[in-house]
């Protein structure tokens, strides 16, 4: 009997993206900073595997790694590490967690175009975000109020902004939070007074303001070079994590996203790819 071969379609709704062709399907879920990556990786992988059946969602790390642990996806997408009460929770639960550097990324600070200020200090930003610095005057703007836009709480963004900036104080009640990196830089570019942060890869229509850690440390500004040699201030890596050491599609389907060919999509669309000795490090035997 002739073997049949159903072509390939592909479907992107509601931010989640999949194939519909026999077989098994590989779920990916989580972070929002990661889930254009995904889906990107996703796209591309199953053009080259005609078998391969990929579905990718966002939500938020901490949606993600729930997921995760419910045993509701195969990989989780996540932009910071599992915190210590969600490793032992894994390990309650009889989940065995391997993570795997996917991609490198900076956080940028995004401001309107038309706002005055090009850098900022961690002191500086930690005051307009825990709400100790209320007016653009007091770091050398206009006189007016400072608009705080951010991500919710669920976000690996939000966390890791928290921990490296804000030293793990609250934020402000006052910062408005959003769903995604998108809705954020939407919100500064229309907000001559805001100010938000988020994925580099994100920034379209705002400008990045440079950073430094210690008032009497360059500023820098985030750059696929800044993020890759560390440089910037506020650099992370991103992750997928797994439910043990992935083996069969799974590992085929990772060790092609840490190959040159998946840096380079990485690359194509912003995020910055892992140094090639790190990425092949990673890679399964």
């Amino acid at each position: 009997m002739k073997k049949l071969i159903f072509p390939a379609v592909l479907m992107l709704m509601l931010g989640s993206v999949g194939i519909l062709v026999a077989g098994s399907t590989i779920t990916i879920k989580g972070s929002d900073t990661l889930v254009r990556l995904g889906q990107r990786w996703a796209e591309e992988y199953m053009k080259r595997n005609e078998d391969a059946v990929i579905q990718v969602s966002g939500g938020g790390s901490g949606t993600g790694i729930a997921a995760l642990l419910n045993g509701a996806t195969d990989i989780c997408e996540a932009s910071r590490d599992m915190k210590e009460k969600e490793y032992k929770k894994a390990e309650q639960l009889g989940i065995k967690p391997y993570r795997v550097s996917v991609a490198l990324d900076g956080i940028a600070v995004f401001l309107n175009e038309k706002n005055p200020i090009n850098e900022f200090s961690f002191a500086q930003l930690k005051g307009m975000y825990t709400g100790a610095i209320t007016n653009w005057k007091e770091v050398g703007g206009n006189d007016a109020r400072i608009i705080l836009y951010g991500r919710e709480n669920n976000s690996g963004t939000y966390a890791f902004f928290k921990k490296k900036v804000l030293n793990k104080e609250d934020y402000s009640d006052y910062t408005q939070t959003l769903p995604g990196t998108a809705a954020v830089v939407n919100a500064v570019s229309k907000d001559v007074n805001g100010i938000g942060y988020g994925g580099i890869a994100w920034a379209k229509g705002v400008k990045y303001a440079a950073v430094r850690k210690l008032d009497n440390d360059p500023a820098i500004k985030p750059s696929p070079e800044t993020v890759s040699n560390g440089s910037y201030p506020i650099s992370r890596d991103l992750y997928w994590f797994f439910n043990g050491e992935p083996t069969g599609r799974l590992k085929k389907l990772v060790n092609w996203a840490l190959s040159k060919e998946g840096q380079k999509i990485a690359e194509d669309i912003d995020y910055v790819p892992l140094p090639e000795e790190r990425a092949k490090a990673q890679m399964l035997k």
